[in-house]
């Protein structure tokens, strides 16, 4: 019994922990400057709570992102189409960019603390090497595209977090300009004649 106590208390502070993370984030101008302090405070828990449970300032990070990231893997994974694994990749392909975008937008200070504060390269992440995968699958499956790889990072670069908060943010740029453009970013790279193999011929 004691242990089933400890572990249910353990799982309420770190839901109590991820909401204000997620909190604090949401309405902070700037996320750099977020500490597990600041956190703590915030969840009411000791410091030390946080760093048993998440380890680092970068692993509380990935987790809140993975956590509000959820529903996104869940609609790629089982949704319908065209995000979901029944479309085909022609329709795919800007449908993923476009939640990876949307998720971006709605998840700004999250996004940007993340991929400017992690302690390694924002390719090396598990959620980017996850999208990057999956992208490429999906323009192998497209017939005539070579260098799916480099594809799928030029992809992703237009949903980068840094760009993101200078158009929405500096630039103003509105949410549904910046779907379309990215929309029409992606149906210009899939229908490019550079992606195909080069000719045999002299």
């Amino acid at each position: 019994m004691p242990e089933r106590r400890s572990r249910a208390d353990a799982a309420r502070n770190r839901e109590a922990v991820l909401a204000a993370a997620d909190a604090l984030f949401a309405r902070s101008e700037s996320p750099a400057d977020i500490t597990m302090a600041d956190v703590a405070s915030e969840a009411g828990v000791g410091k030390g709570t946080l760093f048993r449970a998440f380890g680092d300032r970068a692993g509380l990070l990935r987790a809140l992102y993975e956590a509000r990231l959820e529903p996104v893997r869940e609609a790629v994974e089982a949704g319908p189409p065209p995000l979901g694994p029944a479309a085909p990749p022609q329709d795919r392909v800007p449908a993923l960019l476009d939640a990876v975008l949307c998720f971006k937008l709605d998840n700004r200070r999250l996004a940007l603390a993340l991929e400017e504060g992690g302690s390694s390269s924002p390719y090396q992440a598990e959620h980017y090497e996850r999208w990057h995968t999956l992208l490429e699958a999906l323009l192998e499956q497209i017939p005539s595209l070579t260098n799916t790889a480099f594809t799928a990072h030029a992809l992703l670069a237009a949903t980068r977090a840094d760009l993101v908060e200078h158009l929405a943010g500096e630039e103003r740029i509105p949410r549904e300009t910046l779907r379309k453009q990215c929309a029409d970013f992606a149906a210009r790279v899939l229908a490019s004649r550079y992606l195909e193999e080069p000719s045999a011929e002299k």
